[in-house]
């Protein structure tokens, strides 16, 4: 059995590239940390780290045990806040960590009936992207993440080391927003190439670097009048006409006023959105909140 404390000791040396470093931030000596790394390697009959002149760094088996190391300790670190709030009669935890489009959207209907069903719940909804989100769910902090990707496989896939669960939830087309002005306005469908020396408003970094590839592939560079963070002031910009833009179909949920939505012919860019949860048994709160999110998008009629 893999001593947790020497587990936390090996991913402090990872991190700092020795054995003075990790000692300095775990408040120890360099020796102990020698021994305890030492003894690490007795248990499992084989080397972790290599010592240099330059330092020190993981061999394979090694690389193996931080890769696991942080699953391991937030599901320790959980399972001991849970155990602590069940002796000390507290309110079971949930804490969810989305993004603003996303949880926007679907997150107050799965929510509707939540908190009197369950009084006794402390319930948390953290704002964040992907990538936080990702390192809430596998580092404690969060139970559950609505979270997205675009083009290829999704953030979690079956079968890594980072202990996470992805199920997902709903196919999101990218649309084009224009101005209810604009000649395109009512069209239905557009090719991306008809859209070539138009000026854009981005409401997020990632589908700006999304729409420069596509536009790429159909042979204009794209001119952006403005670089935005949130879908909702993209779209007044829009209907403001201060350009057009490429905009996911769950942040239009009830056409907003002054602007026409059109469909992309293909090749189109879609936004996959899911659910990540650490792997194996859920708490009871974690998989009603599961259900109600997955049937969410059949009762807005999004599918």
């Amino acid at each position: 059995m893999i001593d947790v404390q020497r587990l936390r000791i090996l991913r402090e040396v990872a991190e700092h590239g020795s054995f003075s470093g990790a000692a300095a931030a775990l408040l120890l000596t360099p020796s102990a940390v020698s021994q305890q790394i030492a003894a690490l390697e007795r248990s499992l009959g084989t080397p972790v780290v290599e010592r240099t002149t330059r330092g020190t760094t993981l061999t394979d088996p090694g690389r193996v045990l931080v890769e696991s190391a942080d699953v391991v300790l937030a599901e320790l670190v959980h399972a001991q806040e849970r155990i602590s709030r069940l002796a000390q009669g507290r309110a079971e935890r949930l804490a969810v960590a989305t993004f603003i489009s996303g949880g926007q959207l679907l997150l107050p209907p799965a929510l509707t009936g939540f908190a009197a069903a369950h009084p006794r719940a402390e319930l948390t909804v953290l704002e964040s992207e992907t990538e936080e989100s990702l390192a809430l769910v596998r580092e404690g902090r969060a139970e559950l993440a609505l979270v997205y990707h675009f083009d290829g496989p999704p953030p979690v896939r079956p079968g890594d080391r980072s202990g996470l669960a992805w199920t997902p939830l709903l196919d999101d087309p990218m649309r084009i927003v224009v101005p209810t002005a604009h000649p395109l306005a009512g069209r239905g469908e557009v090719d991306l190439a008809e859209l070539s020396g138009q000026r854009w408003v981005q409401g997020c970094v990632s589908v700006g670097e999304l729409l420069d590839g596509y536009a790429a592939i159909a042979g204009f560079e794209v001119n952006v009048s403005c670089r935005t963070t949130d879908y909702g002031f993209a779209v007044s910009l829009i209907a403001a006409g201060v350009g057009i833009g490429l905009i996911p179909s769950v942040a239009l949920a009830g056409p907003p006023p002054g602007v026409s939505v059109l469909t992309l012919r293909a090749p189109a860019p879609t936004r996959y959105i899911g659910l990540v949860t650490r792997r194996g048994k859920q708490s009871p709160l974690v998989e009603e909140l599961t259900r109600n999110l997955l049937t969410a998008p059949t009762a807005l009629g999004l599918r």
